[in-house]
């Protein structure tokens, strides 16, 4: 065995190499976790009870904050963690929870079945009250968040019902849709019905009432991207089709750079446009020779020597100056002038970051890859076979201490960046209520952003491009490709 737990009623905590003792209140009689080199418990009880008594509680020993966030999702509980953003989830999760007689919900299960609840949610609570005497076995996701584990009641192991794979209701939909659009004979190319089974549509009931998505004429999301860079021949763009094990993606990317930024794979698809995150500060240093003050001291240049290939000439040896804050682009007697770029950090190859979102299947993890964006900042668009659209710039985005960014600064030390902020200070939208979104590089962040806390940046694209697309996007209740 790689591991032995001891739980009884009134020990102390004790370590050793071998075992490790807690108290466990609640048992009825002492008990064992004995955890296999494969991390699988093998739980030794003295009643019948303690087994779930234990089971539980080593439940919450390895998953505590999962079972903790399945239960507030279930619950339609999250908002009172997580905040606001979360009441429409948790009034979905609540308007699917039990709320009918407890007496004979127990009896469904089994005439013991309520016994061996509350034998399983008093082992996960006495789990979470050891916490209170050992902070140490907190999982660190609850202090990352801000929150501690609720505790349990034995109802809330059969009151929830979100987490079952329930069948058919958003299958019938879509066979609904696709009779509507095409006929019910076609949802067969669809989903074929196995045995053999010819279904048919129920009297009274019209498969176009069922609603679909409202801003285009078949009900599917459409997206479009208009990149609009330079003409150039041989194109900027490269088009490409890839396809592999987990791998079907088409679209455009660059003929220098694996992967797709605009197009769409089997399940999403994705168009950017650049937000104007400002990245880069331009800083004037007051010279001494070859050395600049900084924070009240000379501190010196420093220098790196290459030596550059010449055709039908010797190699030049050429000389690269940087001060702390980067590459010197230019000086003079008095000065020196740098230039420093988030760009010039890890992670920022501009347009590579693509090869993350464009595997994704979902918003979800669209949305994760995005936060790995890091340039250039772009507007990134977002539309699913599911029927949802999106909305989400990204970029590495510098956290500016006593100055905006839109002048050149001093290099003494006075203005520097703290890091870089979190991405989620930037705006989103997914599925908004008015059922279309979009970009053109101007000014499109929402009235009541809080630009003073983050001023990502002010300088924008001239807003009749995106002010005519938001009129002709609303003045249309139904769009086309051919739109």
């Amino acid at each position: 065995m790689k591991q032995l737990l001891l739980l009884c009623l009134l020990c102390g905590v004790v370590f050793a190499d071998d075992a490790i003792d807690y108290p466990a209140k609640g048992l009825s009689e002492a008990a064992e976790i004995r955890i296999d080199r494969w991390g699988v418990p093998h739980i030794y009880a003295a009643t019948h009870y303690d087994a779930f008594f234990v089971q539980g509680w080593n439940a919450a020993r390895d998953r505590l904050w999962q079972i903790d966030l399945w239960r507030r999702r279930g619950l339609g509980q999250l908002s009172e963690v997580f905040g606001a953003d979360y009441l429409a989830q948790d009034r979905a999760a609540r308007l699917f929870l039990y709320r009918g007689d407890m007496y004979r919900e127990w009896l469904s299960y089994g005439s013991d079945a309520k016994e061996i609840a509350v034998a399983f949610t008093a082992g996960i609570n006495a789990y979470i009250d050891l916490l209170a005497v050992h902070p140490d076995l907190l999982p660190p996701e609850f202090e990352l968040l801000g929150y501690r584990p609720a505790r349990w009641s034995p109802a809330d192991v059969v009151r929830i019902r979100g987490h079952g794979l329930w069948r058919n209701a958003s299958s019938e939909i879509d066979r609904a849709r696709i009779a509507c659009i095409a006929s019910l004979e076609m949802s067969e190319y669809w989903q074929p019905l196995e045995p053999a089974w010819q279904t048919r549509i129920p009297d009274g009931f019209d498969p176009c009432d069922i609603p679909a998505g409202e801003r285009t004429s078949t009900g599917r999301p459409i997206l479009a991207d208009d990149p609009h860079r330079s003409h150039a021949v041989p194109s900027l763009r490269y088009i490409a089709h890839l396809v592999a094990p987990d791998l079907d993606v088409i679209g455009a990317g660059e003929p220098a750079l694996p992967g797709i930024s605009i197009g769409h794979n089997d399940r999403i698809a994705f168009g950017l446009t650049i937000f104007p995150i400002d990245q880069e500060d331009v800083y004037v240093y007051r010279r001494d020779g070859d050395s600049y003050d900084y924070k009240g001291h000379k501190e010196p240049v420093t220098e790196i020597t290459e030596s550059v290939p010449v055709r039908g000439a010797d190699a030049q040896a050429i000389t690269l100056r940087f001060t702390r804050h980067g590459p010197i682009v230019f000086e003079d007697d008095k000065h020196f002038f740098a230039v420093r770029a988030a760009w010039l950090d890890a992670g920022m190859a501009p347009y590579f970051g693509s090869v993350e979102y464009m595997r994704a299947s979902n918003w979800r993890e669209f949305l994760a890859a995005l936060n790995r964006w890091g340039a250039p900042a772009e507007n990134q668009v977002y539309a699913d076979i599911e029927g949802n659209i999106g909305y989400k710039p990204a970029g590495l985005f510098p956290r500016r201490t006593g100055y905006d960014g839109l002048l050149p600064v001093p290099g003494d030390g006075r203005y520097e960046w703290d890091g870089y902020f979190d991405m989620d200070v930037l705006p989103v939208e997914y599925n908004p209520p008015r059922g279309f979104t979009g970009t053109a590089n101007s000014n499109n962040l929402p009235d009541d952003y809080p630009i003073r806390n983050y001023p990502l940046g002010f300088e924008w694209t001239a807003p009749w491009r995106y002010q005519r697309l938001w009129e002709v996007l609303a003045g249309n209740a139904q769009h086309s490709l051919d739109d």
